[in-house]
């Protein structure tokens, strides 16, 4: 498959007055074209930080200290917001966990499909107007052709959602950046919208970056995942090896906390403790206070991402003593 996006070795820091907190440290993936890579975690693990940078949206005084991103051979971390503008609706769409962050009130949502439209593509308004209509009817919007002229408040969440997703294909991008698409939604839109991201990348090749918390939702629409703890990527694979044979304690620990449909556990087991704070992330694997498997080098030496069979790689020293 062709290599769309590499993102390699990528350190974001935040300097503060009490120092420098790294909150991504080394982290490396890529997606291929038509593909969509999961990246689950909890809170703090550095997801939506990843896609931010992707994004070119870091927030100040936030700043990519090392690596590189690279999208279709192109390095793009260090442009100007200039000219990263243009990349960004083009070549990078994004959707956000709340519509409402990405929706103007004061305009239709035809009004700002149609700018995003006629910026990034060589149409007149006309012919933009038919691109916009046919872009809700493609996500799902019920009389595109009449609701074309409202506005964001006169939809529900779930369609405004829709509209989301409509004005991030706009131009036609290469990738996606999905930050919790689903989180907001009740369960029934949630299926929709999942449905929606994956007839998208079989249709028209768009790569997909989907970062969510929730594990249900990347096994049924990631075709690989990667799990970060602590603004590391502790553990990459095929989405089947990583959830029904987890290697790393901390994947395991999910797998474990995600509730039965056939009820054989009597209680979901959780994972003790919490993620660590940036400024108080402890030596050797960053997982070690929270680990039941933690053994000497865990304290002291912090692992990198290391062959997990069958296709997966995993940040854990376990790999080369047991398996879990």
């Amino acid at each position: 498959m062709t290599e769309l996006l590499s993102v390699q070795n990528l350190c974001v820091e935040f300097p503060t007055r009490h120092g420098v907190l790294h909150a991504l440290d080394h982290v490396s993936f890529a997606i291929a074209a038509g593909e969509v890579l999961g990246v689950v975690g909890e809170s703090g693990a550095g997801k939506s930080l990843t896609g931010a940078s992707i994004i070119g949206l870091l927030d100040p005084p936030g700043r990519i200290r090392n690596g590189q991103i690279l999208l279709e051979g192109q390095r793009i971390d260090h442009l100007t917001e200039d000219q990263m503008r243009p990349i960004r609706g083009r070549k990078i769409g994004a959707i956000f966990q709340d519509p409402l962050t990405s929706l103007n009130p004061l305009y239709t949502v035809g009004q700002q499909l149609i700018e995003t439209i006629v910026t990034h593509l060589p149409l007149t308004n006309k012919q933009a107007r038919e691109r916009a209509i046919e872009l809700l009817e493609a996500t799902g919007i019920p009389a595109a052709r009449e609701r074309i002229d409202h506005y964001p408040h006169q939809f529900s969440g779930g369609m405004r959602q829709r509209v989301v997703i409509a004005l991030a294909l706009a131009a036609e991008p290469k990738l996606i950046v999905a930050d919790e698409p689903t989180t907001a939604l009740d369960v029934s839109i949630q299926a929709q919208i999942i449905e929606l991201i994956k007839d998208l990348c079989r249709s028209q090749g768009t790569a997909v970056m989907l970062i969510t918390h929730d594990m249900g939702v990347i096994a049924e629409t990631a075709d690989r995942v990667a799990v970060m703890y602590a603004g590391r990527i502790i553990e990459i694979g095929p989405v089947q090896d990583v959830i029904q044979n987890p290697s790393h304690p901390y994947t395991a620990g999910l797998m474990r906390s995600i509730p039965s449909l056939d009820g054989n556990l009597a209680r979901l087991e959780q994972i003790p403790g919490s993620m660590p704070r940036l400024n108080a992330i402890p030596k050797g694997c960053a997982f070690n206070p929270r680990c039941s498997h933690v053994m000497e080098r865990c304290l002291q030496e912090r692992p990198e991402l290391m062959p997990a069979p069958p296709h997966s790689q995993a940040a854990c020293w376990l790999l080369q003593t047991e398996s879990l």
